[in-house]
């Protein structure tokens, strides 16, 4: 009887102390944060991937790459509206083919721009031929603006070897005024191209960003590169930079080269990405600079032509690989956030602007959260290029899409790179941080791609936002986003005075039952890329909008109540009313 009963106590004690365990596993998942990711509802929407159905054909690169770093790092996609017809249309740069190839050979490779024309109804139309955007070589970045205040939307190509600067006629077609615009004479590996009045005379001046002095110094020796062996011509460390360029828009269609005089050259840096953004709130745009394996900077602007480089102060000097770049309001305190995706084991950066924590002028500083917002160290085995935070669900919340894609060659097919899966991340709330989506949200998202430039925008006007991506090596992917305009949602379109009609710069705060929201026009550079300017607002279950402040980038100010939701809105500087485009 003693046995049988010190069994069933020894039972009892261990079913007590499986019980008690269990508990104290589960107390510690919640502590540690988990359990948001285990109990917490997802929004219910997929992304699908429509590029053939759409009609966007686009295949990127031609031929055999030979391991070098030009074949490897491109190429980037911007959404504009061309043709003024309230439709986002889709230009793609490209690479011709690899740096053996003739001249002649690359000017008939089938690789080349493209231009997309959108036709309202789900498909898009190849118009690159006739409206004459044609272009063959090694093409990076693209970035699109109304650089010469006529009210139609140009594009500036940034290339290895010269630039190119497409004026829009305004009847379909592009002349390229490069000589013309003075902007020709300047040949580098060029990556990226920023625009931004930062002067506030009422004329966008464009930074770009120049990366490597390139040349073969032999495929067969090996460098190290974060504990990796790498070709020699594939590892940016042995190459020295390309200083970076500032043109100053004369208002008269040319330009004039002012990078040293304003203090913006950025000597050192192999840049990859640069964005303008009023940092700390005070009318004025900085700038910043993302450095492959240099440091980052942060330049801001002392409203007299020049700026002060703070990026010792700022917290953003880390030295890692530096590639693509989104910035938002995050934590939705009324300050602009940065997220700065690396190479692999570098892990990918969320800075956290703690300017209202910082108490010297307008200085700014910045905390790297990634970690705490579950967005670092699970990047670490990825290398990391486009990304962008916009609010695919419309909970109100920004969320964060990364597209990756090796610089490894596979080890079955050396002539082609090792393909990963994109990271889409759902914010969770606010402070609690973001929760990794992409097995949820669609196969599309999980499918492995050598991705590069990431471009985002409303192509569908639907409500919701969708994603091209510039798959190196492959075809094109354009992720429709379906479900995402369950929840109630507000676009706005701006329009500038009439000589001064570019909206980038402008800030908007929306205000949505006593909780505030801010945008920025052009300041998400994503890697190479170009995000739609009309800027889109989730409103979750709201129905009623309290009021729209903006703020023009010339400091004057505009309220706006009572705004109608599940709409695309117009609004003109100065005017009091405005206009549903949908």
């Amino acid at each position: 009887m003693f046995t049988k009963d010190r069994n069933k106590w020894n039972k009892k004690r261990v079913a007590s102390g499986i019980s008690i365990g269990f508990l104290l596993i589960i107390g510690a998942i919640y502590l540690s944060g988990l359990a948001d990711n285990l109990f917490q509802t997802q929004p219910e929407l997929t992304f699908r991937n429509v590029a053939d159905s759409a009609g966007i054909h686009f295949k990127h690169f031609h031929g055999t790459r030979t391991n070098q770093i030009p074949e490897d790092m491109g190429s980037g996609a911007a959404w504009l509206d061309y043709d003024k017809d309230g439709w986002q249309d889709l230009f793609i740069t490209n690479i011709s083919g690899s740096l053996k190839i003739s001249e002649k050979k690359e000017n008939q490779s089938p690789a080349h721009s493209a231009l997309y024309h959108n036709n309202g109804e789900g498909t898009f139309t190849d118009v690159t031929r006739q409206a004459g955007v044609i272009w063959h070589g090694d093409g990076m970045g693209v970035s699109a603006a109304d650089y010469n205040n006529d009210g139609w939307t140009d594009l500036f190509l940034a290339n290895r070897g010269h630039n190119v600067l497409f004026q829009n006629n305004g009847d379909g077609t592009f002349t390229d005024v490069t000589r013309k615009s003075g902007l020709y004479d300047f040949k580098g590996f060029w990556t990226n191209g920023s625009w931004g009045d930062y002067d506030r005379d009422g004329y966008l001046d464009l930074y770009v960003s120049g990366y490597l002095k390139y040349s073969n110094i032999g495929p067969n020796r090996l460098t190290r590169r974060r504990n990796q062996q790498v070709p020699a011509t594939l590892n940016p460390g042995p190459f020295p930079p390309e200083p970076n360029l500032l043109f100053h828009n004369n208002g008269d269609g040319t330009f004039t080269e002012r990078a040293m005089d304003a203090n913006v050259m950025n000597t050192g840096g192999k840049s990859l990405s640069s964005s303008w953004c009023d940092f700390n709130n005070d009318g004025w745009p900085d700038l910043l600079v993302a450095n492959d394996m240099t440091q980052n900077k942060l330049f801001m602007n002392k409203k007299d032509g020049t700026f002060l480089d703070i990026r010792t102060f700022s917290y953003l000097m880390k030295t890692r690989s530096s590639m693509g770049v989104a910035i938002g309001d995050v934590d939705q305190d009324m300050d602009m956030d940065i997220y700065i995706t690396n190479w692999m084991s570098e892990e990918n950066g969320l800075f956290i602007n703690m300017q209202d924590q910082v108490k010297e002028g307008n200085m700014i500083r910045f905390r790297d959260m990634a970690d705490a917002y579950g967005v670092g160290k699970e990047t670490m085995p990825m290398v990391a290029w486009g990304t962008g935070f916009y609010d695919f669900d419309n909970d109100t919340r920004l969320d964060l899409f990364v597209t990756n894609g090796s610089t490894n060659p596979q080890k079955e097919n050396p002539e082609k790179l090792e393909p990963m899966s994109n990271q889409m991340y759902w914010n969770k709330g606010l402070n609690k941080g973001y929760m990794n989506v992409t097995k949820s949200w669609g196969k599309a998202l999980t499918r492995k791609l050598v991705g590069r430039g990431a471009a985002f925008a409303d192509y569908d006007n639907d409500g919701d936002v969708d994603i091209f991506i510039v798959n190196h090596g492959g075809d094109g992917v354009l992720l429709k986003n379906d479900g995402g305009n369950r929840n109630n949602w507000l676009e706005i379109s701006l329009t500038g005075k009439s000589r001064k009609p570019s909206p980038i710069g402008t800030r908007l705060q929306l205000y949505v039952n006593g909780t505030s929201f801010l945008r920025e026009v052009g300041v998400q550079p994503s890697y190479l890329s170009g995000n739609s300017k009309v800027q889109h607002f989730g409103l979750n279950e709201y129905s009623k909008i309290d009021s729209l402040v903006i703020r023009w980038p010339d400091g004057t100010k505009q309220k706006f109540d009572d705004l109608p939701i599940n709409e695309i809105v117009n609004i003109a500087e100065g005017k009091s009313d405005y206009t549903v485009l949908k």
